[in-house]
């Protein structure tokens, strides 16, 4: 008589890695625009979002989680942007952007923002009143941006953004704007 035996090992292994819940945060805005004309009628209206730019997103850290070397920015400005070649860049910085230029055919310097108390649901959405720019002149306004400064070069650049297309305005239109910023846990 034979005898017979058989062995066999079986196992399996399996490794699971990353399970931890991520949170991740995007910050985004909207700027709207309408334009009037000297009569108060409506001439055009546009809505886009914006690019926020490595040096708004960089304040907000500073300002927000790096207490020691950065004060906060309690006044934002809002300006217009003319001469579009290439547009915004991430890089772009309030004193060195060269896809555009600023539009200054307006009475005073940029308008100051003034927001509404934050939205407490996820997207958290403040949302600034509309800031005036009564125009001076004939020209082409071709986007929006947000920075720290009422006039110059020195300060923060916050966002900005070209419109669809290049908008004509005259000496007597308004350009009434409204910025709208978002932070969404993604």
């Amino acid at each position: 008589m034979k005898d017979v035996s058989a062995k066999s090992d079986n196992f399996q292994t399996s490794l699971i890695m990353n399970q931890a819940e991520q949170s991740l945060i995007q910050v985004g805005g909207v700027f709207t625009v309408e334009c009037i004309d000297a009569s108060g009628n409506l001439k055009w209206t546009e809505e886009f979002r914006n690019l926020v730019v490595n040096q708004g997103l960089n304040s907000m850290n500073n300002v927000y989680f790096y207490y020691s070397s950065t004060s906060q920015i309690t006044t934002w400005y809002m300006g217009l942007m003319s001469s579009v070649t290439t547009g915004v860049a991430a890089t772009d910085t309030l004193a060195s952007h060269s896809g555009w230029s600023e539009f200054s055919s307006y009475s005073g310097s940029r308008p100051s923002i003034s927001w509404a108390s934050s939205t407490t649901a996820n997207p958290s959405v403040i949302t600034s009143s509309a800031r005036s720019f009564s125009i001076t002149g004939t020209g082409t306004v071709e986007g929006a941006f947000v920075c720290s400064v009422a006039s110059g070069t020195s300060g923060v650049l916050f966002s900005a953004k070209t419109f669809s297309a290049s908008r004509n305005v005259v000496n007597g239109d308004t350009l009434n704007v409204t910025y709208s910023l978002s932070n969404a846990a993604a």
